[in-house]
């Protein structure tokens, strides 16, 4: 079975905050997940919509039929950590850390029901 993969790396937002958007659209048809990220109001709606829809183009070039995809899978990964210094009281300083997250993305053919009790069966 053939699937299709794209990846972010090192986008600038927190990987918990990313993560909400992530759940949101797993599992779903690839175009109903194209559609509720247009609707939702966070700011990683947007990079993980576009995520999607290039996964789908990389379906198209890999000659898999875009009709019944679903997202099978996506995971969202911590990615490297920057570290900036905040002021303090007596000449001390406290870190800040400005996390990235890396998430892919992978489409796959829904399989239906009467396909999977067969394997089931075997």
């Amino acid at each position: 079975m053939t699937e299709a993969k794209a990846h972010l790396k090192t986008y600038r937002q927190s990987p918990r905050k990313v993560r909400l958007i992530a759940d949101a659209v797993r599992g779903k048809k690839v175009e109903d997940a194209i559609t509720a990220l247009s609707f939702i109001p966070k700011r990683s709606a947007e990079p993980v919509q576009k995520l999607i829809a290039s996964a789908l183009a990389n379906a198209k070039v890999l000659s898999i039929p875009t009709e019944n995809l679903i997202v099978k899978k996506i995971t969202v990964d911590a990615g490297s950590i920057l570290y900036r210094r905040r002021p303090r009281s007596h000449g001390m300083s406290n870190p800040i850390r400005k996390r990235t997250s890396h998430v892919s993305v992978v489409l796959a053919p829904h399989a239906s029901p009467k396909a999977m009790q067969g394997k089931a069966k075997k």
